[in-house]
C-alpha cells in the first residue's frame, strides 16, 4: 500500500509541474502580446491559448493541492467531532468526492471523444479542443483517486502520518 500512495503522490507532483508550467507559459504569452499590441503587431489567438492552457493549469493542480489538503477548510463544526466520527466524516466525505469525480471524469471524457469525433477547433488557430478535454478528464480521475489514497491514510495507511 505504501508503494501505491507513492506512486500516486509522485504523479500528482508531475502533474503540478504540468499545472506550473502552462501558467508561466500563460504569464509569458500574456506579457509577451501586451507588448507587442503596444507596438501594433499581437499576437493572433492569444485569447482561446490563454483559455485552452488555462483548463490545463485548473486539472492538473487539483490532484496535488488535494494531496497536500492545500484547500481551505470549513471545519469548525467538524473539530467538535470525536477522533472516530471525524475519521467517519471523512470518509463519508471522500467517498462523495470520488463518485462526483469519476462521474465528471467520464462527462468530460465523452465531450472529448465527441469533440474528437466532430474535429471541433478553434476559431482563430484552428487547434483542436479533444485533448484539453481528455488531459482534463484524466485530472479528475487522478483526483478521484488521490481521494481514495485519503481514505487509505484515514484508515491506517502509512505515507507521510495517519489521519491528518
Amino acid at each position: 500500500m505504501k508503494a501505491f500512495l507513492h506512486t500516486i503522490h509522485r504523479i500528482t507532483i508531475y502533474m503540478n509541474v504540468i499545472a506550473g508550467v502552462a501558467l508561466t507559459f500563460i504569464i509569458l504569452l500574456t506579457v509577451c502580446d501586451v507588448v507587442l499590441r503596444a507596438l501594433g503587431s499581437p499576437i493572433s489567438g492569444v485569447y482561446e491559448i490563454v483559455a485552452m492552457a488555462g483548463g490545463i493549469v485548473i486539472g492538473f493542480v487539483t490532484p496535488f493541492t488535494s494531496w497536500v489538503r492545500g484547500h481551505i477548510f470549513m471545519d469548525f463544526v467538524i473539530e467538535r467531532l470525536s477522533r472516530g466520527a471525524k475519521s467517519a466524516f471523512d470518509i463519508a466525505t471522500r467517498c462523495v468526492g470520488i463518485a462526483l469525480f469519476l462521474m465528471i471524469s467520464w462527462n468530460v471524457f465523452k465531450i472529448g471523444k465527441n469533440l474528437h469525433s466532430v474535429d471541433e477547433v478553434t476559431p482563430t488557430l484552428e487547434l483542436p479542443l479533444y485533448p484539453i478535454a481528455y488531459g482534463v478528464a484524466f485530472c479528475f480521475f487522478v483526483l478521484s483517486v488521490v481521494l481514495f489514497c485519503d481514505i487509505l491514510k484515514i484508515t491506517g495507511g502509512s505515507f507521510g502520518g495517519g489521519h491528518e
